[in-house]
């Protein structure tokens, strides 16, 4: 059984499922809104929180920290220029997601994850 287990798995395993969680947030960074399956947006969705909430500190620590959790530096780099600068006086929820179709082989949910504006 799988009680106070956290880790969404997605059918991967942990180096392709940390590889796919960090490009995935890049893009979401980089783009500010992707179009994922929903179980990807709900992990990925906590993965940005935190990389935004490691930002607002914007000192050398959360950047060598953001460059570790990041697969660019220029996503780092945006994170630490743009975006917290924008969230600053905002804790948490930094993401939405918002279902737009199924997906026509498998009939999967396909949702748009972005970042709420302010």
């Amino acid at each position: 059984m799988r009680h106070l287990k956290k880790v969404k798995k997605l059918n991967k395993e942990k180096s392709h499922r940390v590889a796919m969680l960090k490009n995935l947030a890049a893009s979401v960074i980089q783009y500010e809104e992707v179009e994922t399956t929903e179980a990807k947006a709900k992990a990925v969705s906590a993965v940005v929180d935190r990389i935004i909430t490691v930002g607002k500190g914007n000192d050398l620590n959360a950047r060598r920290r953001l460059y570790a959790m990041l697969p660019t530096k220029l996503s780092a780099d945006k994170v630490l220029d743009v975006l917290s600068p924008r969230y600053k006086d905002r804790n948490s929820g930094f993401t939405s997601i918002t279902h737009i179709k199924r997906r026509f082989g498998d009939n999967a949910k396909i949702v748009k994850i972005k970042l709420v504006e302010e």
